[in-house]
């Protein structure tokens, strides 16, 4: 089973402090349903959006499961990223009773 790198808790206080949250889902599951103050960033092309992305500043991604945000974050660690949390599921918030991140 899937855990967050992450608390709720903590990506909430990172999203308030600045970090850079991403959806790594489809163009179409990001128009459906996504967190707020996230950009998409599909798993497919993030290497190729790099530039999109600040390495000094906190990374929190997530998708609909955990695996393709754990998968970006081994891309994004593999390109010099070091501050990168998977959050796993955006559902997980909802799961939870609690407002999402920012």
């Amino acid at each position: 089973m899937f855990h967050p790198t992450v608390t709720y808790e903590q990506a909430r206080l990172l999203v308030e402090q600045g970090a850079q949250l991403v959806d790594v889902r489809s163009a179409d599951e990001y128009r459906s349903k996504a967190l707020p103050g996230s950009v998409n960033i599909p798993l497919p092309v993030i290497q190729h959006a790099l530039k999109q992305l600040d390495k000094a500043t906190p990374v929190l991604l997530y998708c609909t499961s955990g695996q393709r945000s754990g998968t970006a974050r081994r891309m994004l660690e593999a390109c010099g990223f070091s501050q990168v949390h998977n959050l796993g599921s955006y559902l997980a918030y909802n799961d939870r009773g609690q407002s999402q991140p920012q």
